[in-house]
């Protein structure tokens, strides 16, 4: 037999009131979360307590996960990290890494498999899981603590004391970018153009909180219409965009923690060269410029 469920996270500012879903059927989901935490925190920590709500049942482990950073990390990068005493291929340290070994521990011995499934496509059990997590979001930001559920009986459950300080609060950059980074770690200038693309997704555009979490709070830009928008402008008009295609033309590192991405923007109301000045602010990178120029 086999126990399907989905896992999910979601977070109101990332960093800021925060939760984790999973569900399998209404009489088997669970939540939880924090007052302050990031979005993969949620998504990891989802995953990590399905598991261990299981770790007593014999059966083998079907998880949904619309987060390509969550598969990634416990199925490709995970053994790597631990071989490395928990450092990324660039000598840093592994980000969530208190989830991530609590994940490695749950992960011995355990028959389970991972589908990525688009998040907010209608898939019931994602959108279930995503429900969950929202909800125990909203009732962390209230002060409140939300219903756990009943989730599996006769399981233990023990998390990791895992915070903000020790996490990354990245905009959920794997899951944005779809499966583009499913190889090894990607480098710096992956993991900008892959939040470039994310910024043209309808899942990104039609969340503020989401957009915001990935601009700089001095973000500026020159649109296309030769139009100055502010950070305030940007997130209050946010919205789906026509299908756009993304093709770098390229990308340089022009300071300290800092990239110019040049790239082509190609739909059906026509093209256009866009540049973007990305800069490293801690551990997350930020969209600092954007400017827009019609190809005649």
């Amino acid at each position: 037999m086999t126990i399907i469920a989905a896992a999910d996270g979601s977070a109101l500012g990332n960093p800021g009131p925060a939760g984790w879903g999973w569900y399998s059927d209404e009489d088997h989901w669970a939540c939880g979360g924090w007052a302050h935490g990031t979005n993969n925190m949620g998504e990891l920590t989802g995953v990590l307590d399905l598991l261990q709500q299981t770790a007593h049942i014999d059966d083998e482990l079907l998880i949904y996960c619309d987060s390509t950073y969550v598969i990634n990390s416990i199925t490709k990068w995970m053994a790597g990290w631990k071989r490395k005493g928990w450092k990324k291929g660039d000598g840093k340290p592994v980000l969530n890494v208190e989830i991530m070994k609590a994940l490695d521990a749950a992960m011995q011995g355990r028959r389970v498999r991972f589908e990525w499934v688009k998040g907010h496509a209608g898939h019931p059990l994602n959108e279930e899981a995503d429900r969950l997590a929202t909800a125990a979001a909203a009732s962390w930001k209230d002060g409140v603590a939300p219903d756990p559920g009943p989730g599996f009986a006769g399981s233990s459950v023990e998390h990791p004391d895992a915070r903000v300080g020790q996490t990354e609060p990245e905009a959920d950059l794997f899951s944005l970018a779809d499966a583009e980074l499913s190889g090894p770690e990607p480098s710096e200038e992956e993991q900008v153009v892959a939040l470039e693309r994310s910024l043209l997704t309808d899942d990104v555009r039609r969340d503020p909180a989401t957009v915001a979490a990935l601009l700089h709070p001095e973000w500026t830009e020159i649109g296309a219409s030769g139009e100055v928008w502010s950070r305030d402008d940007m997130l209050a008009g946010i919205a789906p965009l026509p299908q756009t295609a993304l093709d770098v033309v390229r990308i340089e590192r022009v300071g300290a923690g800092a990239l110019l991405l040049i790239w082509r923007a190609s739909s059906d109301e026509g093209d256009s060269l866009r540049s973007s000045l990305w800069v490293r602010d801690g551990q997350r990178w930020l969209q600092r410029f954007h400017q827009g120029t019609p190809v005649a």
